[in-house]
């Protein structure tokens, strides 16, 4: 007679190649996994050489289903989600079931909903960790991984978009902002890294190149939506005139490294790991 089935780790994916290296990377520790890819978000490429399946945003109860079917326990909640708007989500019963759960979180800041899923899916009997966690050497170190540096006008931009990206997460809008010479020239909301690049772009100013920060959310939990950065960044980030990223040491995934770090090199910018409570200046 046999058992049941040992668990599984559960893969909720949304975009880019993170939800693949993660479950590749439990794979290779010996865990079976399954991911569940959210439709318009995840790519089927990255899905396919793993056990998955495709499920609407707001179909929970497919999406629940076929977790418990597959002997899911712990989950990883990994790739970008656009928030889609009441009207897109279209909750199944069980959706709606869990956003009455949810409650007023589903109308606050991304970092406060994040904690509301978190909670509730605890509630129905799965445990939730940090895809940090299984894929460690995609957090980002301390430090100064490309051949260049920021100098000191750079520096005093960093200390300045620290305060202001706390400020911002302190309140659950963002965790980024452009500064350049001092000037805040954008800040991120629910746009996302990208747009607020391109927003950045079209304000820049005469003079040396502003620097792009992102840090970790004050109290966010780390198990989901810890800022993630890859070579699409860098390459958005020289299209703007930006010379340097700064991001939290410990609290930020860096999606491509080696393909991040070369092409930083190449273009000449600056990536620069930093403790949110030191000084830069």
């Amino acid at each position: 007679m046999t058992g049941p089935a040992p668990a599984a780790l559960g893969i909720l994916a949304g975009g880019g190649t993170l939800p693949g290296r993660v479950a590749a990377a439990a794979q290779a520790a010996g865990r079976r996994v399954f991911l569940v890819g959210l439709e318009g978000f995840a790519e089927p490429a990255v899905l396919a050489p793993f056990p998955h399946e495709a499920a609407r945003i707001g179909a929970a109860g497919r999406i629940l289903g076929l977790l418990r079917a597959n002997a899911c326990r712990d989950l990883v909640l990994v790739g970008p989600v656009r928030r889609p708007s009441l009207l897109d989500l279209r909750p199944d019963a069980e959706g709606a079931r869990l956003l009455a759960r949810i409650g007023r979180a589903a109308f606050t800041g991304d970092d406060g909903l994040l904690a509301a899923i978190v909670r509730v899916l605890g509630e129905e009997g799965f445990s939730v960790i940090g895809a940090h966690e299984i894929l460690t050497e995609v957090v980002a170190p301390k430090g100064l991984l490309t051949r260049s540096g920021p100098d000191a006008t750079a520096l005093a931009d960093i200390a300045r978009g620290v305060a202001v990206t706390r400020a911002l997460g302190a309140v659950d809008v963002g965790q980024g902002c452009v500064v350049q010479q001092g000037i805040v020239l954008a800040v991120e909301a629910i746009e996302g890294t990208d747009a607020m690049l391109a927003r950045a772009a079209t304000l820049r100013r005469p003079g040396p190149g502003g620097v792009l920060v992102k840090l970790v959310k004050p109290g966010q939990d780390r198990r989901a939506d810890l800022p993630t950065i890859g070579i699409r960044t860098v390459r958005a980030a020289a299209e703007a005139g930006v010379r340097g990223l700064a991001f939290e040491a410990g609290g930020t995934i860096l999606a491509e490294r080696e393909a991040m770090v070369a092409a930083a090199d190449a273009i000449g910018l600056f990536l620069l790991g930093v403790d949110p409570n030191e000084g830069y200046q």
